[in-house]
């Protein structure tokens, strides 16, 4: 991975992390843009053989995060995040960064439940309830907020921005090590 990609893409992810924990989204204009730039960074400094792997890079990221996104696990913003971060470092490298994305948000969420524990008995059982609710119906039907009830959100994009900054880390690591 080279200088621009990595200052590039830890722009990108800093930015939406940022945004993503203040106001629980991660705009359009974010990651519309960083997918072209990608792409089109690939396929100038690299032609065709660059412009597919940003492609393949781009359709990874973002379908790994499709299912959860079309179950309500995730917003639609995480998965583009993730789209423009496989743009940028291709479909292994995305692989990669999924893999680290998942522990950080792992640990993630284990770190909002001890915080919010108060909130968790209602919030394990929203789950469960929805869950109960899609094998019965095969319909995805969320359980509603209870009144008073505070619903814990998960800011998917810091996870995002840790878990492939660990990858760029990495990778960068081993690239010094071995050349």
């Amino acid at each position: 991975m080279d200088n621009f990609c990595i200052m590039f893409l830890s722009g990108i992810l800093l930015v939406s992390a940022g945004i993503d924990f203040k106001r629980k989204k991660i705009p359009n204009l974010i990651t519309y843009p960083a997918m072209v730039i990608g792409l089109l960074y690939h396929g100038v400094m690299k032609g065709a053989d660059g412009l597919y792997f940003s492609m393949a890079g781009l359709a990874v990221g973002t379908s790994i995060f499709l299912l959860p996104y079309l179950l309500g696990g995730m917003g639609a913003g995480d998965a583009k995040l993730m789209g423009a971060v496989g743009a940028v470092i291709g479909a292994k490298g995305v692989l990669c960064a999924v893999a680290f994305t998942a522990l950080v948000g792992g640990l993630y969420a284990v770190i909002l439940i001890v915080v919010h524990r108060s909130n968790f008995d209602g919030f394990l059982k929203k789950q469960l309830t929805t869950l109960w609710n899609f094998v019965l119906t095969r319909k995805y039907i969320p359980d509603p907020i209870q009144k008073g009830q505070k619903e814990i959100k998960l800011c998917y994009g810091i996870a995002i921005a840790v878990g492939t900054g660990l990858y760029m880390f990495f990778n960068q690591a081993e690239y010094l090590i071995f050349n």
